[in-house]
């Protein structure tokens, strides 16, 4: 969401529906992302560098989740705080949390392809050490990226307007769109295209059944990655629509299709990811065990 949008009274009435819904799917989302953070903490089959990065990435949306929930609140619980300076550090925190969420998918595909491509002769870049430092580069990015929402006097308060940079400030809004969604979306596709023909390259070459199911498995992951990755990207389409017509519907769409696409993105998670999907899977068929020697001698 790149633009501070001023409402009429009829645009309000709407803010104050689709505000809700949007906050209903920010906890729908922090549930499963803090599910997620609990199983990769303390389930050491978990402990793996793939899994490392979807630790950050929900880290990420846990913050996405916080800073966002802030935001609407002000909007809409507190119209009297008018500092022009305090919407000015939310707006530089609600643009942080964009740049998480996109850049945690970056180097997740960097990592594929360190993983994918580098680790038979670099396998150095495979190791915990690295996605570490690939982390903290992350967060470094994710400081860097929206500073100048901070140094510059473009977010100033505006009533009944959530603390983005306006759209007449056309320079800003052209930064935001591409520091934040089209430099790293392209990126992140042309990784992963790069990955993709060079694993089919090798699986039509080598005919090492271990070396086939290796590629298999990078397959997965990485087709596992791209669709989560194109949830999101999908969630954030009002916005860009918005961007092109300038129709305010639009906005308002995507304040719910953002938030929806992040519960639907963590939601698949536990779904698509094959080590986590299977832990779940066992828990379930356990805690039924327990449950059905119990229920035969209630009968």
């Amino acid at each position: 969401m790149n633009f501070s949008v001023v409402l009429t009274s009829s645009q309000m009435i709407r803010y104050y529906i689709m505000i809700p819904l949007s906050l209903m799917c920010i906890l729908v989302a922090f549930m499963i992302a803090c599910t997620i953070l609990t199983l990769i903490i303390c389930i050491k089959r978990l402990h793996t560098v793939t899994h490392l990065l979807i630790c950050n990435g929900s880290i990420a949306l846990i913050f996405y989740c916080f800073v966002q929930s802030i935001n609407y609140i002000y909007l809409a619980f507190i119209p009297w705080e008018t500092d022009d300076i305090s919407c000015r550090w939310r707006g530089f925190f609600g643009y942080m949390t964009v740049a998480a969420i996109v850049y945690s998918y970056f180097i997740q595909a960097i990592s594929r392809f360190f993983i994918s491509i580098l680790a038979r002769k670099y396998r150095w870049l495979t190791t915990f050490k690295i996605h570490f430092i690939l982390i903290f580069i992350h967060w470094f990015i994710v400081i860097l990226v929206p500073l100048p929402a901070l140094l510059t006097n473009d977010i100033r308060y505006r009533p009944d307007a959530l603390c983005w940079v306006p759209k007449e400030y056309t320079l800003h809004v052209a930064y935001t769109a591409i520091a934040y969604y089209l430099i790293p979306t392209i990126i992140i596709f042309i990784i992963y295209i790069y990955i993709y023909v060079r694993i089919k390259r090798r699986r039509h070459s080598i005919f090492v059944i271990q070396r086939k199911i290796r590629s298999h498995r990078d397959l997965e992951v990485l087709y596992n990655i791209m669709i989560l990755f194109s949830i999101y990207i999908f969630g954030a389409l009002p916005i860009i629509l918005f961007m092109l017509t300038k129709i305010d519907l639009f906005y308002s769409i995507g304040i719910i299709s953002v938030s929806l696409a992040l519960a639907i993105e963590k939601g698949a998670t536990l779904i698509i990811d094959r080590d986590i999907r299977n832990i779940i899977k066992i828990y379930f068929q356990q805690t039924l065990i327990k449950v059905q020697p119990s229920t035969r001698n209630f009968s």
